[in-house]
């Protein structure tokens, strides 16, 4: 059966692959292997921030060969050219005769290996596995992943409390993970959604849409109506995650 590896995989041909073997254009195989059930942190994008990430993978195999190191990987343009990270495979979760059940963990870290932001985006999936005695198969499973760098956003409303009918000042600022500084750094000119609670209310609801200007800064007015509580919320993009600040509760007197 099988046993957990570490691999390394590949990004751009940069390092050598620790185990396994040199994958050969998408979809080439030697044969001999089925790979199906196919899924990447439970197909939603893996968020990476200055710090190290987890991604559940799994993946049912079917061979009447002896194999060895079987794992997903991603990569752009053909299959050489991967995408770095560590990966660990469980064991063979027997389902019948040569076919096999595997959780497989990604691990991204931005501080262990160099990670380009330019790596953001879009990423195909792939399978492999080698054979004992040499050779092996790598099979395209035409999905795609998304890695997303973090995003973060802070809040502060005042006058806190305010009487009812003034104004309230929110302000905040959008910032991003750089993975080559391996520190938040400013995100200007994002779209994003001021939101307010009343206390005893279960949800936000978005009250209006400011830009941040170009160094991330946030800043806008509002009347104060009901006591409760101010965050803002950002939706993200094909480079980058999701976030919403802390809350910022108000009295309104």
């Amino acid at each position: 059966m099988g046993k957990k590896v570490w691999r390394a995989v590949v990004a751009g041909g940069a390092a050598a692959v620790f185990t396994g073997v040199a994958a050969g254009p998408a979809g080439a195989a030697e044969g001999g292997v089925s790979f199906t059930r196919v899924q990447v942190n439970g197909g939603k994008p893996i968020v990476i921030g200055v710090s190290e990430a987890a991604a559940p993978t799994s993946f049912r195999m079917a061979t009447t060969r002896k194999w060895k190191w079987p794992a997903v990987f991603l990569y752009r343009g053909n299959t050489g050219d991967r995408l770095w990270h560590a990966i660990e495979t469980s064991d063979c979760h027997e389902v019948s005769s040569g076919v096999c059940d595997f959780n497989e963990t990604m691990y991204f870290d931005p501080t262990e290996w160099d990670m380009r932001n330019s790596e953001a985006g879009a990423w195909k999936v792939a399978a492999e596995v080698s054979f004992k005695g040499g050779g092996g198969d790598t099979d395209d499973k035409g999905l795609t992943t998304y890695i997303k760098r973090n995003s973060r956003l802070s809040v502060n409303a005042a006058p806190e409390p305010v009487s009812k009918g003034k104004t309230i000042t929110v302000t905040g600022k959008v910032t991003r993970a750089n993975w080559e500084t391996k520190k938040y750094a400013f995100y200007g000119s994002r779209l994003v959604s001021l939101q307010f609670k009343p206390s005893g209310a279960t949800s936000y609801t978005t009250v209006k849409k400011v830009h941040a200007n170009g160094s991330g800064a946030l800043r806008t007015t509002v009347k104060a109506s009901k006591t409760g509580s101010w965050r803002w919320a950002y939706y993200g993009n094909t480079t980058t995650g999701p976030s919403s600040s802390a809350a910022d509760n108000v009295v309104v007197r």
